[in-house]
Formats: C-alpha cells, structure tokens, sequence
C-alpha cells in the first residue's frame, strides 16, 4: 500500500488526480487505451474536479464505468449516481471514447449481466474508489462477499449505509434511501490493475482505522484492499487521524 496524507481535501484531490492520471497516460502509452472505473458519492468531488483538470490525457481514448447505483432511484434524482457523473464528469468530455452507467430502473439481473459482460471485454486499468462510513467499498457493505465472481451483483444496504447517504444530503429522510443497490463486486474492484482510493472526513477516521491496521475482514470490507499490488490511499487530516501512523 502507498499511503499519502494530505493537509486538506483540496490537497488530497490533487495528489489522487495526479496518480490517477500518471496510470491512466502510461496505459494509454502501453497499449492505446485506458479502461478506468469511477466512485461517486461527496467524498470523491476534489478528486473528480482535479482528474478533469489534469493535462495531457487522450480523453478519446478512455473507456469508464463506475462502482454502483441504487435500485428504482430515477435518473433525475439528486442522489443518483448517474446523474452525479454526467453532471460532474461526463458532460465536461464530449471526446469520451465510451461511458457504461447502471441502470438501476430496469431489470436488475439483466443489468448485472449486461454490465458483466461488457466489463469483462474492458479489463480495468485503474479504479478510482472510496470507503464508506461502515468500511464499505463500493455498495458491498459488512459482512462483504470476497468470493463472488459476478462483476456487478444487488445488495441490500445496511442501516449504517443508509444512515451515510442521509447525513451526506443526498436524501431527504432516512425512509426515502433506497434499501437495495447494483453494486461492482469486491472481486471485480480488485481485478484492477491500480487501485487509486480517496477518503476525506474525519467521519471516515474510524473505518479507515479498521481497514488498514486491523487484519482483513469481511465486517471491514474495504481491509481486502491491502491485499491488492498496487494501492494507492490519499487521505486528508481528518480521516488519518486515528492511525498510529499519523
């Protein structure tokens, strides 16, 4: 694992931008192209903002799909996580070679194998993620599956998950966040060859405690990212500093 810990959020967007983006030019340099995954969520928004400023990569080039959705949310709801990339991201690269977003309105088996079909002819170059509140990656919240082999699977989310989009604004009461979602599972996510993860916020202090300097656990799904070869975690004071490290 590559640790980094920023003094701020502005910082810590700019130093995982920058990573992003040195793995995302050297793929392209190596083989012609790119296949990235991107997380949502207000964890990820200096991130995201940075990424587009980054200079000298061949957009056009560049393939993306992202971590999840939720089920039955509609397109034109604040918290959807469709909506969020094409407003934040998408819409600012018209010369995207190509984009696949979750449908969460349609049939979610069918969407999971349409999804695991096409990510499986994209194998992904660099994933950018986060972690949740209760040490989530992705939608996969505690106990995680680390064995399934299904690209993108539906979960239902917990209360401490819930409890997170609640208090991020997204939703307007805690009964109107959706109990179920088309999450990527942990296995797909781990399949990437880099894997760039940004978490700011003390409220992620704790979960970022368990993940990195406790043992790989289920209940702390994020913890299987220690495993992967190429890590690379920014984090800001606030989510550092319950690490003996800090």
């Amino acid at each position: 694992m590559n640790l980094t810990i920023c003094h701020n959020t502005v910082e810590l967007g700019e130093q995982a931008s920058n990573a992003g983006a040195t793995l995302i030019r050297e793929a392209i340099q190596k083989q012609g192209f790119a296949n990235i995954i991107l997380a949502t969520g207000t964890s990820q928004f200096e991130t995201l903002q940075q990424l587009l400023a980054e200079k000298d990569i061949d957009w056009s080039k560049v393939t993306v799909f992202h971590l999840d959705e939720y089920l039955g949310l509609p397109i034109t709801h604040p918290a959807s996580f469709r909506k969020y990339l094409l407003e934040r991201f998408f819409t600012h690269l018209p010369q995207l070679k190509s984009y696949f977003l979750i449908n969460g309105e349609v049939d979610p088996a069918e969407e999971c194998a349409r999804l695991g079909e096409l990510i499986s002819k994209h194998p992904i170059d660099v994933a950018f993620v986060g972690i949740g509140e209760n040490g989530h990656l992705a939608f996969n919240d505690p106990p995680a599956d680390f064995e399934i082999e299904q690209p993108y699977i539906v979960v239902d989310l917990d209360h401490a998950c819930r409890m997170q989009q609640f208090g991020e604004g997204w939703f307007p009461n805690l009964e109107a966040v959706p109990q179920q979602a088309i999450s990527m599972s942990i296995r797909q996510i781990m399949k990437s060859k880099a894997i760039i993860c940004s978490v700011p916020d003390s409220r992620k202090a704790l979960a970022i405690k368990n993940c990195i300097e406790g043992a790989i656990n289920a209940n702390h799904p994020a913890s299987i990212l220690q495993s992967h070869p190429a890590y690379h975690l920014f984090l800001d004071e606030g989510s550092s500093s319950l690490l003996s490290v800090h």
